[in-house]
């Protein structure tokens, strides 16, 4: 199963959507916003993609409780099972206990992708291109032997995304 992880959208409704249509023509079967959206119109990108969605509440997002009950909206941490695997979804960094196979979070605006004890810690980076000049993205796809992570991110003003993969062997 393939999964596009997108996090720090803010108010970037162009980013967000480039990013979204990147991650699907990529395989994405299923998106997960790590926070921080800010606008409803980047929710709407999310349910009108086409695919299966979870977006979880970051700092800046107190202004999206009204349309909770519209859209796949979560608080954190955010427990659910995809593709087999236990996953923990939140924004904040703060529940980084290692209490689910994989671990999604955003703030930070940094991408991470960590290995350990048999945890993948993984943070897309930031769509927004607010603390650097480019957009950035992940997919994680889940195997029945491996995790493979791509990391794209597009420099702003250029319609390319440059990428890295990395693997890690589940347990």
């Amino acid at each position: 199963m393939k999964i596009g992880l997108l996090s720090d959208t803010h108010t970037k409704k162009g980013r967000s959507q480039r990013v979204i249509n990147h991650l699907i023509a990529n395989g994405a079967e299923f998106l997960i916003h790590g926070g921080d959206i800010v606008k409803p119109e980047i929710l709407d990108q999310l349910k009108n993609s086409g695919v299966r969605y979870v977006a979880v509440y970051g700092n800046n997002d107190a202004n999206l409780i009204e349309y909770h009950t519209r859209y796949n909206l979560v608080q954190e941490p955010h427990y659910f099972k995809l593709g087999g695997v236990h996953c923990k979804l939140m924004h904040l960094p703060f529940y980084m206990n290692a209490d689910a196979e994989v671990i999604i979070f955003g703030h930070t605006h940094v991408f991470e992708c960590d290995f350990k004890n048999s945890t993948l810690f993984l943070n897309p980076g930031e769509v927004c291109a607010r603390d650097k000049p480019y957009s950035s993205c992940a997919m994680l796809e889940i195997t029945e032997d491996n995790f493979i992570v791509t990391h794209y991110s597009r420099p702003v003003g250029s319609d390319t995304f440059d990428e890295r993969h990395y693997m890690f062997e589940r347990s």
